[in-house]
């Protein structure tokens, strides 16, 4: 069997932490240019630097993305920001353009290069062209089933290695080449600024009568038709490996700790499950699907593994997340006193139930105790985010547990407080 990779993402340093410390074997993140997530966090070199020091000392890999497709005035500043690539030596540099591959492979030679999903590599000739360029690792397009993956593993040489996605967001457009921002509102989604207009609503307008908007419709089921259903792949891990995919990849570098918390967690129970026994894989599905659910997402689909997706895997009538769980913070320092200090996220309240959410497995519900100012101050609510607390719960957590409540006890709560 190939040594399987866990890839997760994070859009700031913090997040990286909470990748490394939830079972990422490898993590991928954005510099402050040249990747497609331009409204995320993104990482300063020195961020960079960080990271990758983290995550080094405790045997985890960090792969930064330099994958726009770049126009004639990009390529000198992705000349002067590989050279920076030279201090900041990530594990390797994931690519979608050609021209920008060759200035790696010129600035970088000793880089480890990996191409992008947004490359279109749907063919093992694609795999073998990128490979004999010098690239170690291809990204499989999204638009690839299981059956077409396993004829590429069973082409390429032994040594390439293949990623491909198994959680998160999917995008309506051709391996993610879409132009519908730019047309709307001047924003190049293939230069890292999407607006993501697939999840705008619809109507049709007859030329000669501006202003009469007619629905758009499917089947009757609503307007939003471009609005996919996220991808999710945890019943289907042994399928996965069978065709011989190395790096199993989360999508969502703009999402938060709690969700990159959340995936990479139960990601990393079922891959270990399995490894161990298929058995104990099976028996612990529910597990993992609750874990799953907790995290935000839109429903799910299995995207194009096992066929053509229809009309089952979109979602028309609405572009809303599920949401079960809110966000409250990451425990940073814990005192003797076993208080401890928290950058507030969303609100809470003394007296209230949260969860701990832990590393290897476990969820602690604990009542919130005490809540201090910066200043000291008592609080018996936290209602302004960013803000920086003092805390103590019934149970003293450690640093990097995540805190989380359900939205299921805040609407309990809410009706006993009305009746």
């Amino acid at each position: 069997m190939r040594k399987l990779e866990l890839l997760i993402p994070a859009g700031s340093l913090d997040v990286l932490k909470t990748a490394v410390i939830y079972g990422a074997d490898a993590v991928y993140i954005g510099g402050e240019a040249f990747g497609l997530r331009a409204k995320a966090k993104n990482f300063t070199k020195e961020d960079m630097k960080e990271g990758i020091a983290f995550a080094h000392e405790r045997g985890v890999k960090v792969y930064v993305t330099a994958n726009i497709l770049a126009h004639n005035e990009d390529l000198p500043r992705v000349e002067a920001y590989f050279e920076e690539m030279k201090e900041v030596r990530p594990d390797a540099l994931i690519i979608s353009d050609p021209g920008v591959f060759a200035i790696a492979r010129k600035i970088l030679p000793d880089m480890e290069l990996h191409v992008s999903t947004q490359a279109n590599n749907t063919n093992y000739g694609t795999f073998l062209f990128w490979y004999n360029q010098g690239a170690k690792r291809v990204v499989t397009a999204r638009e690839l089933s299981l059956k077409e993956i396993k004829e590429i593993r069973d082409r390429i040489p032994e040594d390439m290695e293949i990623e491909s996605f198994i959680h998160g967001a999917m995008c309506i457009s051709y391996s993610g080449r879409c132009l519908l921002s730019n047309y709307f509102v001047g924003r190049d989604a293939n230069q890292g600024a999407c607006t993501h207009p697939c999840r705008w609503k619809y109507s049709v307008v007859e030329e000669t009568r501006p202003g009469e908007y007619m629905p758009v419709y499917e089947n009757e089921r609503g307007t939003y038709i471009f609005n996919s259903k996220d991808l999710c792949m945890i019943e289907h891990i042994p399928e996965m490996i069978e065709a011989g995919i190395d790096s199993f990849k989360i999508e969502g570098r703009m999402k938060t700790a709690l969700y990159v918390a959340t995936v990479a967690r139960t990601y990393r129970k079922a891959i270990d499950d399995y490894l161990e026994s298929p058995e104990k894989y099976r028996a612990n599905m529910e597990w993992y699907k609750a874990e799953i659910g907790k995290c935000t997402y839109r429903e799910f689909t299995t995207g194009f593994y096992f066929n053509k997706p229809d009309s089952t895997t979109q979602i028309y009538d609405s572009n809303t997340y599920v949401k079960n769980y809110t966000y409250i913070g990451t425990v940073e320092t814990v005192f003797e006193d076993g208080s401890f200090q928290m950058e507030q996220k969303n609100k809470f309240t003394v007296g209230e139930t949260i969860e701990i959410m832990k590393p290897d497995g476990r969820n602690l519900a604990v009542t919130v105790e005490e809540i201090r100012n910066e200043e000291g101050e008592l609080m018996e609510s936290a209602p302004h985010p960013k803000q920086i607390l003092k805390v103590k719960l019934s149970e003293t957590p450690k640093a990097y547990d995540i805190l989380r409540r359900s939205e299921q006890n805040e609407e309990k709560e809410a009706g006993q407080t009305e009746s």
